[in-house]
């Protein structure tokens, strides 16, 4: 998440309470709205435009890289791109904030393919790069099935990064009995029922009784999503056997004005994923 979520925040509870929140939908209507029938479409119409459109000029200067496509269960092309390690010992997948595009972000995860890691990044369905009308449970139907294509490539290990939101899209994505080695959620609220969604995409509500294989970051220079939003999946975290990192140095993802400090989060980031 960037910048524009306190301000949407109030504008979320603000819209009228028309929508299908809670409401059991199938497969096939994946581009439903989960979280207001209004609430949701104009939210991500607001995300996308923070995100702007894609721009392959961001990507010419990054080596071993190379574009990825993925087709969805019901047919969207999702796009993106992928650093390539040269020995890899395994896969990082992450997921970006909520206004944020692959080719914005690719170039600063090269910390983690010169550690040995092939990292995939897409754009969210509807964002830059791919298709589809971006929907919560859509997103969350995409990132499961992708973390399914990466496990079947025979990959040593399978590693997850989710930053603001992204954390909340991977936690719901591999839920508690998720096939993963390694995931980090850095700067994620442990809910979000309170910006009119269900419950049961509650972050916090998908920590698995044994969460060895998991760490949660919060920083205490974060205004985007302070820490207080963040101390009951850290909590939940720590109680279960997790990893919780709170730093005093740390803003939200990418946000980081010291360069110096960005590194020592992606240091601590690979140390927790490679250990």
């Amino acid at each position: 998440m960037t910048v524009v979520m306190p301000a949407l925040m109030g504008m979320l509870l603000a819209i009228g309470g028309c929508g299908m929140t809670g409401t059991k939908v199938t497969d096939e209507d994946l581009e439903t709205s989960v979280c207001g029938r209004l609430r949701e479409p104009l939210a991500f119409w607001q995300f996308r435009t923070a995100a702007g459109a894609a721009d392959e000029r961001r990507i010419r200067s990054i080596r071993d890289i190379e574009r990825l496509n993925f087709t969805t269960r019901d047919g969207r092309e999702l796009g993106g791109y992928k650093l390539r390690a040269a020995h890899p010992l395994g896969y990082l997948l992450v997921a970006q904030g909520n206004a944020m595009l692959a080719d914005k972000l690719i170039g600063a995860l090269a910390y983690f393919r010169d550690r040995g890691l092939d990292v995939h990044v897409y754009d969210y369905r509807g964002y830059g790069l791919s298709a589809g009308n971006s929907r919560l449970k859509a997103i969350v139907a995409d990132y499961r099935d992708i973390v399914a294509a990466l496990n079947a490539q025979g990959y040593r290990r399978r590693l997850l990064y989710g930053l603001s939101m992204g954390g909340i899209i991977l936690a719901n994505a591999v839920g508690i009995r998720g096939d993963y080695d390694a995931l980090v959620i850095d700067s994620s609220p442990s809910r979000i029922s309170g910006l009119g969604c269900p419950e049961a995409y509650d972050p916090v509500r998908h920590i698995p009784p044994d969460a060895a294989r998991l760490m949660v970051i919060l920083g205490s220079r974060d205004r985007v999503i302070p820490p207080p939003a963040i101390e009951e999946l850290a909590h939940t975290v720590r109680e279960r056997g997790g990893r919780v990192l709170k730093s005093p140095e740390f803003s939200h993802p990418l946000q980081d004005l010291d360069p110096a400090v960005r590194q020592r989060r992606f240091r601590e980031v690979a140390e927790f994923l490679l250990r």
